[in-house]
């Protein structure tokens, strides 16, 4: 009866391979389901902005420090996206779901060299499928094209090692190089692929009994090791001339907090399927909001499992403490690149900065299962299959509630409804200029400063009104995203002129003084001109301290809204066009509000 009921627990490799498929497949849907209730956000609106207006095949687009990375095939990604349909999600839900299933086939192709096609292979697969560690990067956009390329190179690369060093084929080494120099295109992290790929290799040696695992890796895998270190020293000189670091050390009081929240409300709850909450205030991402019982349990059992392991494997102490290193690695990164004065402790719980770690965590996962054993088994066997498809099925069912509580989180996005607005409304009024100014505080914040200008972000966009720094018609996109009349505020006046019937005359090509009522200090602002010019032409105009604008005037009596930059107690103007004469009256500088 016993080996009747043992012998349904068997699955063969056709059944491992059928299994296997199946939880790609499941993974996948749940991941197309997250992608179809995402949309653009904060990043996205950047990539598309220069994607959809610089050339696309430009050093200005792809060789350009954005925010510390340097990621020229991201943003050819998403210049190729705008291009073919601007600010339309089914492009970049496309790009997300097929990076993530080239990902899930490149940890399955991985596992299986290491594993082969057994049962076993089933559990670290499940494990980096449906973690909801990878679930954040996922589901942004702009994090998808750093995260995924990175997670698809760690496990290709240690594949094309592993083959490379037991074969001694040059095309596994060759391979090998172009993925990493892929990745590297993506996001600068991708430095550590060949690393983790040469410890992968040494660690499966060194588990199967190798005398001298580091030296065999080394001679076995040297032309891939050799390439590596070419292709990482000439993406170093590319990046160090292009990117300008902010390298900054939090102290260790706070780095000690943000390495707390990265582990224990973050990373640590994910192994058993949490964080199950999440909490969030717009603009920001979601961040893991664990409860203090789940941050405690999963402790627990990480350390059972470690002794647990440790007790019944050989040769597996290594393969713990690299893996607790390339987490720490991440966290380390984390808190020298993105520490500043406002940054809070919940930037380290949206895990985004350490997803790479799934892959990790299943690689061994997987070293650990093929190791051998200290002493016999003596479960019995029909147990074990079902201990090991209780535990796969509790973190399956925790890891969906996760993906579930952020999704619907992530759902609350602002962006999504400005956009559809400002598409629809810009498209209406194309018949005068549109005054520059940002973009909806809830769709990007002034740090993202000058990419959150309107000209930036929707220069894409084929149906709009140009965008200048002078108009006669004033208007300003409200946070709705809807284009509406607008006027300056009196926060200063230009004074009275001296002319009588007149005001300041500016008829000749040298600058004129306007003084103001008071004065204004360095900002952007801007200026009402009520004027009265001779014929049609342009002026120039500046603030005291500031660079001029050119403005197009029109003879008679008109208005035109001038927006500058500087500060000072007046403003300078003058005549570009040859015999023309203006007269300028009393008009508000200010900033632009809603009529």
């Amino acid at each position: 009866m016993t080996e009747d009921v043992g012998s349904r627990w068997q699955l063969g490799p056709a059944r491992v391979l059928q299994v296997a498929l199946g939880l790609v497949s499941g993974s996948l849907l749940v991941r197309s389901w997250v992608a179809a209730r995402s949309d653009f956000y904060w990043d996205d609106l950047i990539l598309a902005g220069r994607g959809g207006s610089l050339p696309l095949l430009s050093a200005d687009l792809l060789i350009y420090d954005h925010d510390g990375h340097l990621m020229p095939g991201a943003f050819l990604v998403a210049g190729i996206a705008t291009r073919i349909a601007p600010y339309q999600w089914i492009l970049p839900m496309i790009t997300m779901i097929a990076l993530q299933a080239l990902a899930s086939y490149a940890v399955f192709r991985l596992l299986r060299k290491i594993l082969g096609l057994r049962p076993a292979l089933l559990i670290p697969l499940a494990l980096y499928l449906f973690t909801p560690l990878t679930v954040p990067a996922f589901a942004w956009w702009a994090a998808a094209l750093n995260a995924l390329p990175l997670q698809i190179a760690l496990a290709w690369v240690a594949g094309d090692a592993l083959e490379l060093c037991r074969t001694g084929r040059r095309r596994y080494a060759i391979s090998g190089l172009l993925v990493t120099i892929t990745a590297l295109l993506f996001f600068e992290k991708s430095v550590v692929v060949p690393f983790v790929a040469f410890a992968t290799v040494a660690l499966l040696a060194h588990i199967d009994g190798s005398p001298r695992p580091l030296r065999s890796t080394a001679r076995r895998g040297a032309p891939l090791w050799t390439g590596s270190a070419v292709v990482l020293g000439g993406w170093a000189v590319l990046y160090l001339s292009t990117v300008d670091s902010q390298f900054e050390w939090a102290g260790p009081e706070r780095a000690f907090q943000l390495f707390h929240h990265a582990t224990s409300l973050g990373l640590v709850p994910t192994l058993l399927g949490g964080p199950w909450t999440w909490d969030r205030w717009i603009p920001s991402p979601p961040w893991a909001s664990p409860s203090t019982s789940l941050v405690v349990v999963s402790w627990l059992v990480l350390v059972a499992v470690m002794l647990a392991t440790m007790r019944s494997k050989r040769r597996i102490g290594a393969v713990w403490v690299l893996t607790a290193g390339y987490f720490l690695l991440s966290v380390a990164a984390m808190v020298i690149t993105r520490w500043g004065a406002d940054t809070t402790y919940e930037l380290a719980q949206t895990l985004r900065y350490f997803t790479d770690t799934a892959v990790i965590l299943a690689i061994c996962t997987a070293l650990i299962v093929r190791a051998p054993a200290r002493n016999p088994v003596v479960v019995p066997f029909p147990a074990r299959p079902v201990v090991a498809a209780t535990v796969v099925a509790a973190f399956l069912a925790g890891s969906l509630w996760s993906t579930y509580t952020f999704t619907r989180s992530w759902a609350e996005n602002p962006t999504t409804d400005y956009l559809t607005t400002a598409r629809a409304s810009l498209a209406e009024h194309q018949d005068a200029p549109l005054l520059e100014q940002p973009v909806s505080i809830w769709v990007l914040l002034p740090v993202a400063y000058p990419s959150n200008l309107v000209s930036r972000v929707f220069a894409p966009l084929p149906d709009r009104p140009a965008f200048s720094d002078s108009t006669d018609r004033l208007r300003m996109l409200d946070d709705s995203g809807t284009v509406v009349d607008a006027q300056v505020t009196w926060v200063r006046s230009i004074e009275p002129g001296a002319v009588p019937d007149c005001g300041h005359l500016v008829d000749q090509r040298s600058f004129v003084p306007l003084a103001l009522d008071g004065p204004l200090t360095g900002w952007e602002w801007t200026a009402q001109l009520n004027y009265l010019a001779s014929a049609d032409g342009e002026i120039s105009v500046a603030m005291e301290v500031g660079d001029p604008v050119r403005v197009p005037v029109h003879r008679g009596l008109n208005s035109v809204y001038v927006r500058l930059t500087g500060g000072g107690q007046g403003l300078r103007i003058k005549t570009l066009t040859t015999d023309l004469s203006v007269c300028v009256g009393v008009g508000p500088v200010g900033v632009v509000v809603p009529k």
